[in-house]
């Protein structure tokens, strides 16, 4: 039993075939799917889907991308989204100076916005980071105990591994661990601690090595499952109960 722990089937990638990829997703032993959102919208679309699928769970939340569009309404609107039975996170929060397809003072703001509504909801929060390391750290060396979560799609060295273990969060590998020249990534796989990790697709992007440069879905959670379990010597039913239990453990799903 596996559980993709970031997705995005919510998003028009999957208009055409979206009960297809939620059977293929059973199918290939991955029993749950967290869709994280981007905006306002997509959360909404996000918690429907988790009404109408009892294997799909969601998370809240606007993502730096959109940050711009983040408001007092929408604060609103998300605590009462948080409150759904069906929403185990918000997310997916953070930083993107990639991109910058916000501001990054507003980016800042809006980042430390949504950790103070995980805080007052109850919720683990799932982090988006990228090309922003210091700030994110700094950010969240602001609010220490304030928050419990998850830095998605791991992407940095093992330093800051061990600073977002440090400060309580737990870490989540998805298909770049599959690709040929991820060796960085790969010595954090087999290095980081057993219980602080787990697994995602983050699909419909990244699809793993097999499918590189197609749509990713959650069927495809094996390749990223089987990679890790050989990086760290064990198997492929090992490192899915583990991981399965680790995010259970986060998101609050009952894995047994």
């Amino acid at each position: 039993m596996l559980i993709d722990t970031h997705a995005h089937l919510q998003v028009r990638d999957y208009d055409a075939d979206r009960k297809e990829v939620i059977a293929r997703a059973i199918e290939a032993d991955v029993r749950y799917v967290i869709n994280a959102s981007f905006d306002l919208p997509s959360s909404q679309q996000a918690v429907k889907l988790a009404e109408e699928n009892e294997n799909i769970y969601a998370a809240v939340g606007v993502h730096p991308h959109d940050a711009r569009t983040f408001d007092g309404k929408v604060l609103d609107a998300l605590l009462e989204l948080a409150e759904h039975p069906k929403v185990v996170a918000i997310g997916e929060i953070g930083l993107d100076y990639y991109r910058n397809l916000s501001p990054r003072p507003v980016q800042k703001t809006v980042f430390e916005m949504q950790i103070d509504l995980a805080r007052e909801a109850g919720l683990p929060v799932i982090i988006h980071n990228r090309d922003a390391h210091e700030d994110i750290l700094e950010i969240l060396r602001r609010h220490p105990g304030q928050f419990r979560g998850v830095m998605h799609c791991f992407s940095g060295d093992q330093q800051f591994a061990d600073n977002c273990i440090q400060m309580g969060l737990c870490v989540s590998f998805a298909g770049p661990v599959t690709y040929p020249n991820a060796r960085q990534l790969r010595e954090v796989v087999a290095h980081i601690q057993m219980d602080k990790f787990f697994l995602e697709t983050d699909c419909p992007y990244l699809a793993p090595q097999f499918k590189r440069g197609k749509r990713n879905e959650p069927s495809y959670m094996k390749a990223v499952a089987r990679k890790v379990a050989e990086i760290r010597h064990i198997t492929l039913p090992e490192i899915a109960r583990i991981t399965t239990e680790n995010a259970g453990r986060l998101f609050e799903i009952a894995t047994s």
